[in-house]
């Protein structure tokens, strides 16, 4: 059952960053396998989107979402972020403001090279599972609900 759990976790990591530290704590996973999970998730997003991104905008999503206005509010924000923060602050934002996905189609829309988006989600995945993990798991047994043993 836990590798059921594990992979349900993963899969849910590639979309939410905050889906693994929440769920591997409630599910009992020790700190490093969240850790671990969490990283392995949002990198397989990461991975997909940076190699796959400009397959997957064409072929699927444009043929899915009608035509927009080029300059929204949305696609102004973006910019903006972009300006004000570069290809590091995007990485940084990613897996607390962005989903996994949200970030990396951000910096290959804006051209930004795949190793250099690989590297410096890869180095925000770490930091940022590592800070809201120890957060969850030190501040958790107060708030948050745990796997109980059967």
């Amino acid at each position: 059952m836990e590798i059921l759990e594990i992979a349900l976790i993963y899969l849910l990591s590639t979309l939410k960053f905050i889906f693994g530290p929440t769920l591997g704590y409630a599910a009992g996973l020790s700190l490093f396998t969240t850790i671990v999970i969490t990283v392995l998730g949002m990198m397989t997003s990461v991975t997909l989107f940076t190699y796959m991104g400009t397959l997957l905008r064409d072929r699927v999503i444009r043929r899915l979402v009608k035509r927009r206005r080029t300059f929204s509010k949305k696609s102004r924000r973006m910019i903006r972020i972009w300006k004000k923060y570069g290809e590091w602050g995007v990485a940084a934002l990613t897996p607390v403001i962005f989903t996994p996905i949200g970030g990396t189609v951000l910096l290959t829309s804006f051209g930004s090279r795949k190793k250099r988006i690989l590297a410096y989600m890869l180095v925000s995945a770490i930091v940022w599972a590592i800070i809201i993990s120890g957060i969850i798991y030190i501040f958790g047994p107060g708030v948050l609900p745990t796997k109980t043993p059967a």
